[in-house]
């Protein structure tokens, strides 16, 4: 084997669910970089391989990264997994392997399962088009933002949840995005596999009074072409009637011609709008 690195899709719960490319590539290769090499040892005693490990994670990527690309510059092969499904994936394995396309060494990757396209396929909501985010930010400012961001997605959107954040990203989704269809995938391929199909109601209503467990999956269905146009023409609705009459403004009417559609939109007379934006 020539030295690269190879991206290895291993099983997300079911060990039978690799492929023998995949089990080729463990056998072959001169080092596995392992997520958690705790959890990859269960793979490799499963299939009989035995491999030196190095660990390679969010928390030491860094270091570990570096003496990665030697082994690989000294002519070493090197497999990465990670804990399960595809590397890079809401996963370090990205900074890696933007550490090996810095230094010209060639990557592979062994496609395989996906936590994320194998609760796409099992939703019932569209697949035609669709947006992968990974985990939200946990809270604070960058949490917002990209909640409203999300409010106005037309594709599907896939979201990962670990199990003590659930409810409370159920109900951020609920005050943003109001109450779409969506479906709820939890321990994927394993022994209590589970899909909840529902709207946001539903599943805040399904997940609040039980124990919740496992890593989930949330597919979410996005905003029709229709829904988005009647949001844009209720964009004034956290506004005064003052800023209303600004912002049409702002878009070039006139001050009269602003005062008509302003009245118009919130039933109110013209006179009473006028009285209002008489100052501007």
């Amino acid at each position: 084997m020539a030295s690269c690195l190879y991206l290895l899709a291993t099983p997300i719960g079911n060990l039978e669910d690799i492929t023998l490319r995949c089990l080729r590539i463990l056998r072959e290769a001169d080092m596995i970089a392992a997520e958690d090499t705790r959890q990859t040892a269960k793979l490799l005693n499963h299939y009989e391989i035995k491999k030196p490990m190095i660990s390679y994670h969010e928390h030491n990527k860094k270091s570990k990264g570096g003496e990665i690309i030697d082994l690989i510059l000294e002519g070493k092969t090197v497999a990465l997994v990670s804990d399960a499904g595809m590397p890079c994936i809401s996963d370090p394995g990205e900074d890696l392997v933007r550490l090996c396309v810095e230094r010209g060494i060639e990557v592979i990757a062994i496609p395989g399962p996906s936590a994320s396209l194998t609760a796409l396929s099992i939703s019932g909501l569209s697949t035609s088009r669709f947006v992968f985010e990974g985990f939200l930010p946990v809270k604070g400012k960058d949490r917002r933002e990209r909640l409203q961001g999300l409010s106005r997605e037309e594709r599907t959107i896939i979201l990962y949840e670990a199990p003590h954040r659930l409810l409370s990203t159920l109900k951020d989704l609920r005050e943003h995005l109001g109450n779409p269809k969506l479906s709820i995938s939890r321990e994927l391929t394993k022994k209590f596999e589970e899909t909840v199909r529902t709207d946001l109601d539903g599943a805040i209503e399904e997940f609040k009074n039980r124990s919740i467990k496992g890593e989930f999956v949330l597919i979410i269905e996005g905003k029709s072409l229709e829904e988005l146009k009647a949001e844009e023409g209720r964009f004034w609705d956290d506004m005064s009637v003052l800023e209303h009459i600004l912002a049409y403004m702002e878009r070039g009417m006139s001050k009269k011609e602003a005062i008509a559609l302003v009245a118009k939109e919130r039933n109110l007379s013209k006179r009473e709008v006028y009285n209002i934006g008489i100052e501007i």
